[in-house]
């Protein structure tokens, strides 16, 4: 792995990649919702306002995927001072971020005409409201900390801390009796219908894939930053 941490092997591999894995991701995530919005019957209970889910669990899968990205970069930064590190966790925050929001927004359009409210203060929503937040404040304290150059220790810091909240989202509708379904899926079961969940995996993929993508491109973006801004620098001391 630390031989993908030069910047230009890394780039070498991610210009050819970034397309690849956008375009694949859009395919399965299009074909995906395509089918469970065609292809699938409604709901017994939920009715049409089941079909949320082809968007709602990707998008909880991401916003705390997303984090966890960050958690993985901050420790390897942490550990081995690589400079990709810190920038792979800076590149997963808004993206991250992004996919928290629409899993709230999705959640509370979803709970609507479930639960008959847009909002309930339980335990899975408050703690996922709490690590959108979190989000924020990581973005912000990142870029303070590149604009008063410093070493990116702080907001590695603050991107461990921060996976305080995953388990707590994970688990808490099996610790606390909240408004909020429990576990439908899990790795050896599922509590939904075939006929309905079978369209899920693509659009998973196909946002997993997107997700990725985005986060190279950011990561390239971020890379050539870094050199207008050395050669500025450069020019200004000539």
């Amino acid at each position: 792995m630390h031989a993908y941490a030069n910047p230009a092997r890394f780039l070498k591999i991610a210009r050819p990649l970034t397309p690849m894995l956008i375009w694949t991701g859009i395919a399965f995530a299009a074909f995906g919702a395509w089918a469970g919005l065609t292809q699938t019957p409604p709901d017994y209970l939920q009715g049409e306002t089941v079909r949320i889910l082809y968007l709602h669990v990707p998008a909880a899968w991401l916003g705390m995927g997303g984090w966890s990205g960050i958690a993985i970069g901050s420790i390897a930064y942490l550990v081995w001072r690589h400079p990709l590190a810190s920038l792979s966790a800076r590149a997963c925050a808004v993206p991250g971020a992004l996919f928290a929001a629409i899993c709230l927004v999705t959640g509370s359009i979803w709970g609507r005409p479930t639960w008959g409210t847009w909002w309930q203060w339980d335990g899975r929503l408050t703690s996922m409201l709490l690590l959108f937040f979190v989000y924020l404040a990581y973005i912000a304290l990142s870029r303070a900390d590149a604009q008063r150059g410093g070493d990116g220790r702080i907001p590695a810091l603050f991107g461990l801390a921060g996976t305080v909240l995953l388990p707590i989202i994970r688990y808490s509708v099996v610790w606390w009796n909240t408004l909020h379904q429990g576990q439908s899926l899990t790795l050896t079961k599922s509590t939904i219908d075939n006929a309905i969940l079978w369209p899920l995996p693509f659009t998973l993929v196909g946002f997993t894939l997107l997700f990725a993508g985005i986060v190279l491109m950011r990561m390239r973006a971020m890379l050539a930053a870094g050199k207008v801004e050395a050669r500025m620098r450069r020019m200004a001391a000539a």
